[in-house]
């Protein structure tokens, strides 16, 4: 294949978060067969009953190349036309994961070995699969996380603050509402305490931001609600203390339970010369390893801005150019 055909073929594996089986298996075969002739190992690394890392390695590794292989939801398939190929996870993250091979088949033919390759998975939701990796690291020095910030060297990333909202009442009859307790109302009231705070800022990371996803409940327009629930998430530009504290008070005033699914800290990255650099607002897996894989650089083809919408889509110059990326990286950090 093609570089443009494999990052077609990766993105035609549908692969939401905690059903990407299919895509590991097409992973684990296809840098088998790369191994085979090259002096390369290939292993899984568990993170629960059929759902697993896909980690190659070639000598001891001093670099790791790694993204993640989960899309977000709907899945739909590829297509492409002279400068782009469209599709989910062309840039988030299919696309890195093909540039990410074609780097490490050239730095094979080109004699070069002590690098691997780890893809994993759930980074969309919780970074399941970089918290398992964390727990068995291979010894490199450098981990070189792929993300879509068109070929940039990041040299921050913001945080996430994840929560489930949840609030009970009493159903009743909507003509009688003094009968009953509405859940949705305090489930509002909460939220708009919350959507009051004050957040953190940071010099290099600028505001911190907080939407709020979801919103559901109740049972019908002539009955009081009994029950309410929203998700929201806050993109923290610190480690998130503060700001858990501040929305578990205003959800506490307003009687709704508030459960912290996820948070995860700010992180500030190390710079190399001659990059183009820029700061992101997302949240990657970085701060899941925690180290454990090496000191932490970030740097993918594709626009953070068109992953997650209907129109996601890679350029194909950037992916050209994530492959020498990729290799030169490689090279300097080994």
């Amino acid at each position: 294949m093609t570089l443009f055909e494999l990052t077609r073929a990766l993105v035609d594996i549908p692969s939401v978060t905690e059903d990407e089986r299919a895509m590991a298996e097409f992973l684990e075969q296809y840098l088998a067969q790369l191994a085979a002739g090259t002096g390369g190992v290939v292993e899984r690394i568990p993170i629960a009953q059929d759902r697993w890392n896909v980690f190659a390695r070639w000598g001891t590794p001093n670099v790791t190349l790694s993204t993640h292989t989960d899309v977000v939801p709907p899945w739909f398939a590829s297509s492409e036309d002279e400068t782009r190929i469209w599709g989910r996870g062309a840039c988030d993250a299919k696309g890195i994961i093909a540039a990410m091979i074609f780097a490490a088949v050239e730095l094979l033919r080109e004699g070069h070995r002590d690098f691997a390759l780890l893809f994993v998975a759930g980074e969309e939701r919780n970074s399941a699969g970089a918290y398992a990796a964390a727990e068995c690291p291979r010894g490199s020095r450098y981990l070189i996380n792929g993300e879509p910030t068109e070929n940039k060297l990041a040299l921050a990333s913001k945080g996430s603050l994840r929560y489930e909202l949840t609030a009970r009442g009493r159903m009743a009859h909507s003509a009688y509402p003094e009968l009953g307790d509405s859940a949705i109302e305090k489930l509002l009231n909460a939220l708009e305490a919350i959507r009051r705070l004050p957040l953190a800022s940071d010099e290099l990371l600028g505001p911190s931001t907080m939407n709020i996803g979801t919103i559901a409940g109740g049972r019908a327009p002539n009955v009081i609600a009994d029950e309410a629930r929203a998700e929201l998430l806050v993109r923290l530009v610190d480690d998130g203390a503060g700001t858990r504290a501040a929305v578990e008070r205003a959800a506490a005033l307003a009687g709704v339970e508030a459960k912290q699914v996820l948070c995860v800290p700010a992180v500030r990255l190390a710079s190399l010369p001659g990059f183009e650099t820029e700061v992101v607002a997302f949240t990657t897996d970085i701060p899941a390893f925690d180290g454990s894989w090496g000191k932490p650089l970030l740097i993918g083809p594709g626009s953070i801005h068109v992953a997650h919408t209907p129109g996601e889509y890679v350029a194909k110059e950037q992916l050209l150019g994530a492959v020498g990326i990729y290799k030169e990286l490689v090279v300097r950090l080994s």
